[in-house]
């Protein structure tokens, strides 16, 4: 249920509200303080509650019953967009195009160094980079685990770029104190457990869609994460299993609209495993700016035919440069419109 309050009311009045609701009935209540209004989203068991009896009540605007089973993400609780701040000022969500590229794992020092001095000089504002890889065979490589986090750091410390990178198992929390956004990939997008142990840290989390789920799945995922205290939610649309075989898989643009539609947490698009082919990236990543993502998260490699891991969706630091220029002329042409 969402108890929109009417402007420019006194805090006690909303904190005696609030007190009310939680004693009375068994609900948690979110406050949301817009520029406009002030809005409570109660959550649990609001089926007892008389919403025109709450609606009579003189400093309320209106009562809605909200029908979604996610919560703490849909829109309607929260309609202001959320913006993702690390503390060294890059941002996710808000407007603009955030870049965060890197190569698809770590595999040595020179290598992940390179790429992140060059994708910086590019524009890109995070540094993506596997160091624990899930591969569908288990003779593929599986990246260099500790060694590569200890790499990414090392890149970080000299560019400055914050690390994105893959979290595959509750046991490696303690490694990932330098990583600033932990992504959950597709795979483990319904692993329900390390959802719930990511609910307890304070770090932004990208999670991405699974290969065969949907919209509403991932939401509910976003809310395992954000049901444990942590909003801080990044989704992420990297593509979906069809009956198509050219691409590695079929890009769900419209789950962009969708998504900031039903939401407010920022939406970023992978070109690179949606498609699987690198002279693809392009045109998906433009269609991305065009729907107003949020942001891009794209593999570089500095020699993508001799990637240890996907090289065929990798581009290079040159072409990363043109492509960066374009996507962000994209995306200021969009915001203008």
């Amino acid at each position: 249920m969402i108890i929109v309050l009417k402007p420019n009311q006194k805090q006690e009045v909303i904190d005696q509200f609030v007190q009310k609701l939680t004693s009375r009935y068994d609900v948690k209540v979110n406050t949301w303080v817009g520029t406009q209004s002030t809005v409570l989203g109660l959550i649990g068991d609001t089926v007892s509650i008389d919403s025109e009896y709450i609606e009579a009540q003189d400093f309320v605007e209106s009562v809605k019953r909200v029908q979604e089973p996610y919560k703490k993400a849909n829109r309607k609780f929260h309609p202001e967009d959320t913006v993702i701040t690390l503390p060294g000022g890059q941002r996710i969500g808000g407007g603009g195009l955030a870049l965060i590229a890197g190569p698809c794992s770590v595999e040595s020092e020179e290598q992940i160094c390179f790429v992140a001095e060059k994708v910086k000089e590019s524009g890109a504002s995070f540094l993506r980079g596997g160091a624990f890889k899930p591969r569908t065979s288990p003779y593929s490589f599986q990246g260099m685990q500790g060694e590569g986090l200890r790499l990414l750091s090392e890149a970080k410390r000299r560019t400055g770029l914050p690390i994105v990178t893959e979290i595959m198992s509750i046991d490696h929390l303690p490694l990932f104190e330098d990583v600033d956004v932990v992504q959950v990939g597709a795979r483990n997008m319904q692993n329900f457990e390390l959802l719930k142990e990511l609910g307890k840290i304070r770090k932004p989390i990208l999670l991405k869609r699974g290969l065969a789920n949907t919209i509403e799945e991932l939401l509910m995922s976003a809310e395992y994460i954000m049901a444990g205290g942590n909003e801080q939610v990044i989704l992420c649309e990297r593509g979906i299993r069809t009956y198509e075989t050219i691409t590695r898989n079929t890009l769900d643009i419209s789950a962009v609209p969708v998504l900031k539609r039903l939401t407010h947490l920022p939406v970023v698009v992978d070109p690179s495993h949606a498609s699987g082919l690198n002279w693809l990236i392009e045109p998906l990543a433009l269609a991305a700016a065009a729907v107003s993502a949020d942001g891009l998260i794209i593999e570089v490699h500095n020699d993508p035919s001799h990637a240890l891991c996907d090289g065929a969706q990798s581009i290079t630091p040159a072409q990363f440069d043109v492509l960066a220029g374009k996507v962000r002329a994209v995306s200021s042409l969009v915001q203008t419109l």
